[in-house]
């Protein structure tokens, strides 16, 4: 009788725990998505470094080459949560997709490279110009397009100058072959072409607009509703992810180098380029936040304003309602339990 309940005990012990094994792989993972940026670098460390698993998450994470494809994948009910610049999120907003910003992901990123002989040494000299960018609506569209262009060089786009679409990684071999006469771009690709000696520096965005608010953590509402505590856990790894990426730069920066797939190359003099020069080089135009103060929020509405005049969108809107902190609170408040 003793044995019998000792296997009996055994038997339900193993029944528990398949069950709770089937119950943890039936669960639906967070689909994230990200833009393809050096800048959303904590969706990779929180995902390599095992942030999200020591949270209990089942993730499926993408990369998209820019923020409009990705929107696209959010708007098809695809993804979960994305890693993207605020100008899609509001843009589909503005169209009766009302996903909401939860946090930030870092500030800089953006410079206007030129080829390294041409005579383009500010953003008043592309005049007539052919300058490498990325898909119109996108952020950094806006950004090109609203401040770059219109307030800081004084030049109308499209008219003043020749906007060529492509994506971020092909700007450099363009630059190179001359194809465009500059470059709208973002890190590492940036410090890449810099490095290599291929091009000069006309504007770095972070110089002129300190700490400016970049990728942000966005989600739909229905995702708010039924898996709240996963976004909260979500963000909880997106903390630990930045606060990682701040005091471990190096074994940080050697993720990074796999992820863009970032190879030894040779620059200026003969002098060997090592990923992680590039990385440290990136550094200077960038950094990681998850915070949205008054500033950021200023920013933001900077943006929506642009996109307000470029006709991107076709109503005033207040960054009020595209932005719900509460979640990134919970989160703070959780880990300095």
């Amino acid at each position: 009788m003793f044995k019998k309940s000792i296997s009996t005990y055994v038997f339900s012990v193993a029944l528990l725990s398949f069950s709770a094994f089937a119950m943890a792989a039936d669960e639906k993972p967070l689909r994230i998505g990200w833009v393809y940026a050096m800048a959303n670098a904590p969706a990779v460390i929180a995902d390599k470094k095992g942030f999200y698993a020591a949270e209990g998450l089942n993730v499926d994470i993408k990369s998209f080459n820019d923020g409009p494809l990705l929107q696209q994948a959010v708007a098809a009910g695809d993804l979960d949560i994305a890693y993207v610049g605020s100008p899609p999120v509001y843009h589909w907003f503005s169209r009766g997709l009302e996903s909401k910003i939860l946090a930030q992901v870092n500030y800089g990123q953006a410079a206007v490279i030129a080829n390294a002989k041409s005579p383009i040494n500010v953003v008043s000299d592309l005049r007539g110009k052919k300058l490498a960018g990325v898909a119109k609506g996108s952020g950094m569209d806006v950004l090109l397009r609203g401040y770059v262009l219109k307030e800081k060089a004084k030049l109308e786009p499209d008219q003043d100058v020749s906007i060529i679409n492509m994506p971020a990684a092909n700007m450099n071999a363009a630059l190179e072959h001359n194809e465009v006469d500059a470059a709208f771009s973002w890190e590492p690709f940036v410090s890449q072409s810099l490095l290599r000696g291929s091009s000069k520096l006309v504007l770095d965005v972070n110089k002129e607009l300190p700490q400016y608010p970049w990728y942000v953590i966005i989600s739909l509402p229905s995702t708010l509703k039924n898996r709240p505590d996963d976004v909260t856990k979500l963000l909880k790894a997106h903390l630990k992810a930045i606060a990682f990426l701040q005091s471990h730069p190096e074994e940080a920066n050697q993720i990074i180098a796999q992820e863009f797939k970032l190879e030894t190359t040779q620059g200026v003099n003969g002098k060997t380029v090592k990923p992680e020069d590039i990385l440290q080089e990136a550094r200077k135009r960038m950094g990681w936040s998850a915070r949205l103060d008054t500033k950021d929020l200023q920013f933001i509405q900077r943006l929506m304003d642009y996109s307000l005049s470029l006709g991107f969108i076709n109503k005033p809107l207040k960054v009020e309602q595209v932005v719900d902190t509460t979640f990134l609170q919970k989160a703070e408040q959780s880990l300095n339990k």
